[in-house]
């Protein structure tokens, strides 16, 4: 599979938050969100085996792994064995996924973070996958204005979700509104900041 980077930092959201994680950001992506952060990723990257990705992870001496992109379920065939791997291996190992494609033959590997695109990203997640996580999986939806949240808020009444729910500001917008907004309505979810871009680290 065609690697971007692979790096060690701090997870800055979800479940995970603030724990040392090991990232391996995969090339390709099948959206286009209007305020992306990592287009990057979209095109270019080295092909790397399993066995030579995993060679990396365990040198790193971090045992928590955060599979990401662009879209790393578009490399799923290549991904299933460097899953494989990290399970028996002991590491705990999280894919994040922009809900597109679906991800239910990979879960006895790793949990599954789904990032619901809202309007304002000009993309549209498969909420038929929602049904698909699991309790250990979590939900997050980033928004940039109301009109974003509401969208979050008419899905989460919705639609059964099992997993942990996050709402998070677009990064640059305002966090403020965007909070009170998850104060005053009452939703089962948990607000949340990208912790690495307060920080300053990747």
């Amino acid at each position: 599979m065609k690697i971007i980077e692979i790096f060690k930092s701090l997870q800055g959201e979800g479940p995970l938050s603030g724990t040392v994680t090991l990232f391996v950001r995969l090339s390709g992506c099948n959206l286009n969100c209007r305020w992306c952060d990592t287009k990057k990723s979209h095109n270019g990257g080295v092909w790397m085996s399993a066995e030579e990705i995993f060679e990396k992870i365990e040198k790193s001496g971090v045992s928590y792994v955060c599979i990401t992109g662009g879209e790393p379920l578009l490399s799923k065939e290549e991904l299933i064995p460097l899953l494989r791997i990290l399970h028996n291996s002991g590491y705990k190992t999280e894919i994040e996924t922009n809900g597109t494609i679906d991800f239910s033959d990979l879960q006895d590997y790793a949990q599954i973070c789904m990032d619901v695109k809202c309007p304002s990203s000009g993309e549209m997640s498969d909420l038929e996958l929602l049904k698909n996580l699991r309790k250990d999986d979590s939900v997050k939806f980033v928004v940039s204005d109301e009109a974003d949240f509401c969208y979050a808020k008419d899905i989460i009444e919705n639609y059964l979700i099992n997993s942990q729910i996050f709402i998070s500001p677009v990064w640059g917008s305002n966090c403020k509104k965007t909070a009170q907004m998850v104060i005053n309505s009452g939703l089962p979810v948990r607000f949340q900041i990208q912790l690495h871009k307060i920080i300053g680290v990747e």
